[in-house]
């Protein structure tokens, strides 16, 4: 019997494979799926023009990466960690607990991709942001079959925010954290060490200084 554990793990090699063997088809289809789906921002379009927009309706592809100087922060944005100290805790329903530290993070296989974060009537940043795959930290710690969602918290403490997704969104990597942004380590004050990229949804669905990840 194929379990979801078995599943997870099966699917993270394959999606490997077929992106390097299949990538010109698999984009081609993407790319058709976005146009017909979403609305095109046109390249040079200003930033503010989407200040009101749903990020889930637009296909920002064409738009320049917004510099780093010139990104809009929310929430809170002082917390400090000690990357000595610091910890990923992956746990829940899942066979094999992790507490990974920050260089084992740098140490996983990364994924890059610009995605626009929308504070809807604040700001608009779309950064090109370069971090690890939630299925990776899944399929290390080898999920138990009943498991159906995964939380992500931030940051330890008086301040932790959680927000909830289905298991098999945080297996798309339209959901993914980031420690670097811009070709720069994740600055302090956008989530350092790590923030949940959560892409096609609003800012207040990203979490900054994340610290567990668990699956229930």
């Amino acid at each position: 019997m194929l379990t979801r554990r078995t599943f997870i793990g099966f699917t993270l090699k394959a999606l490997s494979l077929f992106a390097m063997l299949l990538d010109p088809l698999f984009s081609g289809v993407n790319s058709v799926r976005a146009y017909a789906n979403k609305t095109v921002i046109p390249r040079g379009a200003g930033r503010q023009n989407l200040i009101d927009r749903n990020p889930a309706e637009l296909d920002s592809s064409n738009i320049d990466v917004t510099p780093l100087a010139e990104f809009g922060t929310m929430g809170l944005d002082d917390y400090q960690v000690d990357p000595e100290e610091w910890r990923l805790v992956v746990d829940g329903k899942v066979e094999k607990p992790l507490s990974l530290k920050y260089s084992e993070i740098l140490d996983l296989p990364s994924i890059e991709k610009t995605v626009l974060l929308v504070c809807p009537g604040v700001f608009v940043n779309n950064g090109t942001w370069k971090g690890i795959s939630i299925l990776e930290l899944l399929s290390r710690a080898e999920v138990k079959d009943d498991a159906a969602y995964v939380t992500l918290r931030g940051p330890r403490g008086n301040y932790e925010k959680a927000e909830r997704y289905p298991l098999n969104d945080a297996g798309s990597d339209l959901l993914f954290l980031a420690y670097q942004v811009n070709g720069t380590t994740l600055p302090r004050k956008h989530g350092f060490p790590l923030r949940l990229v959560a892409e096609g949804r609003y800012g207040s669905e990203w979490v900054k200084y994340v610290w567990n990840v668990k699956v229930d």
